[in-house]
């Protein structure tokens, strides 16, 4: 048996808790945005907004810290102790919960069955045989990085790469994570494959998912510049750095190239639009357990319009 145990602290002293409780005998710390899943959540760790490289805010303002403990009689004053020593005067409400021993490698293997994107496109487990051997067969098992094809805002983005592609265009996969989305299309036949992220781990779980599936990845930071144009762009993201990186992707379609954005709800579409609209025009293009897909194509028309409100952040 463990126990959880949950407070909410800023971002000035999410880091110093987490590494406090670690130094109380905590046995791993997570720190998640407190606002996650609503209209007030942030950008994680901040994002670059096209114009910097420099990420706009640290971390969350509103930070859930959550901390996995051995059950102990001073566990709340440990805690206490913590949080003082991190500077936080006032100790938060602590949630604690009981988190019973389980065989988690067979309790995650069984919660991932292999997923039909399409006739074409499968995404299977390394531990399943795939269903169609015939079909392609994308490899792949959950890890640290977001992205196994489960979640409806990715399988949203596999379906339209799977409708979109034709063969030999330049895909960029911005917010890649495990890689999934890029080693879809490679799969597809996109003649090259960029994944940028902000997360190393990311990049690094995504450069060895790509081993794993025999294709070859181009991988950079977000931080580093991205200057290329792309036949392809896609994000699976969230609503509020998808807003704040418009000017970064709309920037980076090629003349005639398209894109798709995700990781936003229904009720956000309209937000999402509105922020790219004088950058390029978006139209849901398909909705999955009450989230969207958003679509949108380099119409030429507009480029020069679109430059000049690249150039200065500024409505056409």
């Amino acid at each position: 048996m463990w126990v959880s145990a949950a407070l909410e602290t800023d971002a000035v002293h999410a880091d110093a808790l987490s590494d406090a409780l670690l130094a109380v005998g905590a046995v791993s710390v997570s720190v998640e945005d407190a606002l996650a899943g609503t209209d007030l959540e942030s950008a994680q760790f901040g994002e670059p907004d096209g114009m910097s490289s420099e990420p706009i805010i640290p971390l969350w303002s509103e930070s859930r810290v959550v901390a996995l403990f051995n059950p102990s009689a001073d566990l709340i004053g440990r805690i206490a102790t913590a949080a003082g020593a991190a500077g936080i005067v006032e100790l938060p409400e602590i949630e604690l919960k009981d988190v019973a021993e389980q065989d988690w490698v067979r309790l995650t293997q069984s919660q991932f069955d292999p997923i039909r994107v399409s006739q074409r496109l499968w995404i299977v487990p390394s531990w399943h045989a795939p269903p169609d051997a015939n079909a392609i067969n994308l490899v792949l098992d959950p890890g640290l990085a977001f992205g196994t094809g489960s979640h409806p805002t990715t399988f949203l983005c596999l379906q339209w790469l799977t409708d979109t592609l034709r063969g030999g265009e330049n895909v960029l996969d911005y917010g890649c994570g495990s890689g999934i989305l890029g080693i879809a299309a490679a799969k597809l036949g996109a003649a090259s494959v960029l994944g940028v992220d902000i997360d190393g781990n990311a990049l690094l779980a995504a450069r060895d998912n790509a081993a794993n599936n025999g294709v070859t990845l181009g991988l950079r930071h977000s931080k580093e510049s991205l200057d290329e144009r792309f036949d392809i762009v896609v994000a699976n993201i969230l609503t509020n750095p998808l807003c704040l990186l418009a000017p970064l992707l709309a920037g980076r379609i090629a003349p005639g190239g398209r894109i798709a954005l995700s990781g936003v709800l229904a009720t956000q579409a309209e937000q999402v639009m509105a922020r790219y609209a004088p950058l390029i025009a978006l139209r849901v293009g398909d909705e999955l357990e009450g989230w969207v897909r958003l679509e949108g194509k380099d119409l030429g028309r507009r480029s020069a319009c679109r430059e000049h409100c690249l150039a200065d952040d500024r409505q056409c």
